[in-house]
Order: C-alpha cells, then sequence, then structure tokens
C-alpha cells in the first residue's frame, strides 16, 4: 500500500511536469556561445512598458581609505535578479538596468568555500585576485558559507498565498502557452514531494476576493494526494487582492503555528498588487510585524506582464525571507526542490558584514553590487537594525576591486572581515571572521565569480566597467573549461553571455558601450 502511494505520488509530479512542460524545448549542453541552451530570439528592444518595475539602483563608487576604511552591508542570498536578467535575454528584450542586481547574479551560483567546522553556524573566508577589467585594480572575494541545518523532525507549517488574479493566466515568454498559473503549479507540485510527513500545508489564493483553498493538511502520502488536487484544481480571473490575500495567509499561519517548526508564508505571484494596501511602506510594516512574531514571508515570482519587482523585493526582506523569480520549469525545480531546505530553513538572520581597509595598504575600494543594502557603522552594530537571513549550506558572496598601494608588502593583511548574525538554533548572536591578505589565488571559484562579476559590469553599461567586455568574459570561462562544464549552471551562464554577445546591444566588442 505504502509503496502504492509512492507511485502515485511520483506519478501525480510526473503527470502535472507533463501538461507543463508541453512544448518546452529539453535545455542540452553549450559550447560558450557555439551550440547554446537556447536558440538565439528575434532581439526586440526594451520590454513593453510595465512588465518589470524596479527599484532605481545608483553604484556604489569607489572611496578612498583615508576617509572611511570601514565597509557595512546587510547580508542575503536572494537570487531573483539573475532570473530576470536570464527572462529578459530569452525573451529578446535590451536588459532593463536597474534589474542588474550583482549580488543577486554572483550569489545565484553555490561556490567552493571552506565548510563550518564543529558548532560553527558558519565560515568567513577572503580571497584576492586579479580584477580582469582593471590590470591596476585587484579584486577581494569574501565567502560566507552557512552549515547544513535540517529540521526533519519538526513539525513545518507552510502556507501557499497563491495569486490566481485574471494577469496570471498570462503566458510565459518562451513557453509556448504555459500560463504564469501553470508555472506556479509546477513549482509547488516540486516542492510538495520533498516535504516531511509532519509538515502541514495550507493554501490561499487571492483575486478580487480572498480565500482558503486548502485548511491545513498533513503532507503525508495521503494529503499530499489533497494538496495537489486542491492546487491543480486552481483558475486565474478577477484583479489583485494581493494585501487581503496576506492578512488571511498569516492569520492561518498564526493560529496552526508551529513552536519548533518553520512558520512561512510562501507567496507565489507575478508581483501586481492594486487593491488594498498597495502602498509598499504599509506592506512592508505589516509583513515585518509578522516576522517579529515567528512567521517568515519567502517571495516566489513569475512570468513577466507585471512584475512589480520593486515590491516583490521590499516584501521579502520585511517578512525576514528570501526572493528567488521563477522563468522556467528548471528553475522551478532549483528554488522547489534542489534548495528546498536551503531555502525554507534559516541559519542566520540579521547577517551583517564589516570590511576594515587598512588604509596602508589599500588606498581605495569599491563594493560591486548590494547598492540599496549598505549599511552605516551605528546600523551595524545596533541589535535593533534588521538586515538578512541566510538559510542553510549556502554561499554568499560579496566582491570588492580595490586598488593596493605600492607598499603593500605580499603575505601582508589588507582587510578584516566581520560578520555578525543571530544563530537560528540557538537565538544566540554570534560573529564569524576572516582576513584579506595580499597574496594572490587562482581559485577557479573565485575566477568564475569574477565573470558574473564582469558580466552584470557590462549588462548595467557600469561606468566602473572599465575594459570588461562579453567576449573577454567568454574567454576566461573558456579557460575554465572542466569547472564550468562540471555543473549544470555554470554552462547555462556560459550560454547567457553568448547570447547577450550575439544581441548586438551591447556593441562588436561586447563592452556595453
Amino acid at each position: 500500500m505504502e509503496q502504492n502511494m509512492r507511485r502515485s505520488g511520483r506519478a501525480r509530479a510526473a503527470k502535472l511536469a507533463a501538461v507543463v512542460l508541453a512544448g518546452v524545448s529539453v535545455l542540452a549542453g553549450c559550447a560558450y556561445g557555439d551550440e547554446g541552451f537556447y536558440d538565439a530570439p528575434a532581439f526586440l528592444g526594451d520590454a513593453p512598458a510595465g512588465n518589470f518595475v524596479y527599484d532605481s539602483i545608483t553604484e556604489q563608487p569607489f572611496v578612498q581609505t583615508a576617509e572611511a576604511a570601514e565597509s557595512y552591508l546587510s547580508l542575503d542570498r536572494n537570487t531573483a535578479g539573475y532570473a530576470h536578467v536570464r527572462a529578459q535575454l530569452n525573451a529578446g528584450y535590451e536588459i532593463a538596468l536597474d534589474s542588474v542586481r550583482a549580488e543577486e547574479l554572483i550569489n545565484y551560483f553555490s561556490y567552493d568555500y571552506p565548510q563550518p567546522e564543529g558548532e560553527e553556524a558558519m565560515r568567513v573566508s577572503a580571497y584576492l585576485s586579479d580584477c580582469p577589467w582593471n590590470a591596476e585594480h585587484a579584486l577581494v572575494t569574501v565567502g560566507v558559507r552557512t552549515r547544513e541545518r535540517v529540521l526533519a523532525a519538526a513539525r513545518n507549517n507552510y502556507v501557499f498565498l497563491v495569486d490566481v488574479s485574471g494577469s496570471m493566466s498570462a503566458a510565459v515568454a518562451g513557453l509556448d502557452g504555459t500560463t504564469c498559473l501553470d508555472l506556479v503549479k509546477y513549482g509547488a507540485a516540486c516542492m510538495l514531494e520533498g516535504l516531511g510527513a509532519e509538515d502541514t500545508v495550507s493554501i490561499v489564493t487571492y483575486a478580487s476576493g480572498v480565500q482558503t483553498a486548502l485548511e491545513p493538511t498533513r503532507a503525508d502520502e495521503a494529503g499530499k494526494l489533497q494538496i495537489s488536487a486542491a492546487m491543480d484544481g486552481l483558475e486565474a480571473n478577477g484583479s489583485t487582492n494581493g494585501s487581503g490575500g496576506l492578512q488571511l495567509a498569516y492569520e492561518l499561519a498564526a493560529r496552526h503555528f508551529s513552536e519548533d517548526g518553520n512558520n512561512r508564508v510562501i507567496l507565489l505571484t507575478d508581483g501586481d498588487f492594486n487593491v488594498g494596501i498597495s502602498s509598499k511602506e504599509a506592506l512592508e510594516e505589516y509583513i515585518a510585524q509578522r516576522a517579529e512574531g515567528g512567521v517568515y514571508l519567502s517571495v516566489i515570482g513569475v512570468g513577466m506582464g507585471n512584475m512589480r519587482d520593486d515590491i516583490m523585493q521590499a516584501l521579502a526582506l520585511s517578512g525576514d525571507g528570501n526572493y528567488a523569480y521563477i522563468d522556467t520549469p528548471r528553475e522551478a525545480e532549483k528554488v522547489l526542490s534542489e534548495e528546498l531546505n536551503d531555502m525554507l530553513v534559516p541559519v542566520a538572520s540579521d547577517a551583517k558584514a564589516a570590511i576594515a581597509f587598512d588604509s596602508t595598504r589599500v588606498t581605495q575600494y569599491r563594493v560591486i553590487g548590494y547598492d540599496r543594502k549598505v549599511l552605516s557603522e551605528q546600523e551595524y552594530l545596533d541589535d535593533g537594525t534588521d538586515a538578512g537571513e541566510i538559510g542553510s549550506n549556502l554561499c554568499v558572496s560579496v566582491l570588492y576591486e580595490v586598488e593596493l598601494a605600492p607598499s603593500a608588502a605580499a603575505d601582508a593583511a589588507l582587510a578584516a572581515v566581520t560578520v555578525r548574525y543571530v544563530n537560528a538554533a540557538t537565538g544566540e548572536r554570534e560573529e564569524a571572521s576572516a582576513t584579506v591578505v595580499n597574496a594572490m589565488t587562482d581559485r577557479e571559484d573565485v575566477r568564475f565569480a569574477a565573470c558574473v562579476a564582469e558580466f552584470a559590469l557590462v549588462l548595467r553599461r557600469s561606468q566602473y566597467r572599465g575594459s570588461a567586455s562579453l567576449a573577454g568574459i567568454l574567454s576566461r570561462l573558456e579557460g575554465l573549461d572542466a569547472y564550468v562544464s562540471a555543473d549544470t549552471y555554470r554552462q547555462e551562464f556560459a550560454a547567457l553571455v553568448a547570447l547577450a554577445r550575439d544581441s548586438g546591444y551591447y556593441g562588436e566588442t561586447g563592452m556595453g558601450l
């Protein structure tokens, strides 16, 4: 009987996958642009107005260490920016400059940073390497890796909050008629198969009105059939009462709160909130209050019709959660299956980094990305200042472009790195640290991270891009052939760089001119 139930669960997932994936091309291997993952689209120029709405970004400038030797940041591991870039490239649109959040491109990938040891919740490492786009500068890569934390024995309490407004019936670009709601259903099926029998799932939907589509249901084999049936039966129509849906979802999560588990609302939406609490500030305050009570928010965006990326990012940050964007079935599998435990199980909250440069050895520095996550020293030291959450067994990277003083001796300490955070397992505030020394590394993962950072500089047409070019990135990726070929997502990155080069938007040299 139990074996038959397992078979039915796999069959259910396979059936849904077949429906959602119908007509979608299987992604093949690539040879850095010679045999791409994707057929090159007909490039169309700017995306239609309203397709994506982003907060404006002002890149961080170079800072003279003699004037300010310390840099402070809020740390998290959001990946939506990378998927937004990919969706725009695959649809044939020129990349919206404010969609390129360099840290979200870099943090999309895993790196070979040292694992935490013993009781450590996280390990911090730091490396110095060449700067590919400026021979007179160097790169400092700060790598954070969290320990694996599994809540298998806990009763986790998840509320799927599903947008079923009319815009969710729109087709997803490049997926041959698959709608946004189809992709949400597929992602939910991916997640469902990874849940434990003691976990509970509820479903709240919102459109012109809000309703509870499924009361809390255990995710055992029988329960998974009920959950799947409820999700499969959802249809899209009406306007978007997003705030009403959030209120009902939080009420449901609070009524079935699990003291020893993960209590989380998982919002699946194209991001348009046009009824109810529509101001971003009011939504942020409401969600932050719920996070203080132990109910967190993860945000999964989907579709290109009217994606309010600015709101989605703000909601996830306020809810002490994470923000991902699903543009393909494979991304749904990555976010909601392969990285399910990583996304839903926190290891560190209120994570903040401080990098103190030695002003006698580093003359100036610039953080790449993190443009909306810069903190003051007071915010860094104040335990009341909310910062980012990092999940289980994840990597977070921070890259700085630096200019070394001529007098900086080999192996001399260039900077001290400290990360402050709350250990989710103990509730205690802890620190992890590392030292940057003047010794160049040739680590493959550090070189790959530099390629991703350079890609962001070109796509943003950054004033700090120097000699950065798409052709240069592809050349360096060829030098990392074995490293890139060992991971499907790194292979796909190489294909995206080639796709951007072939678009013609970045000039013959691919320098973003």
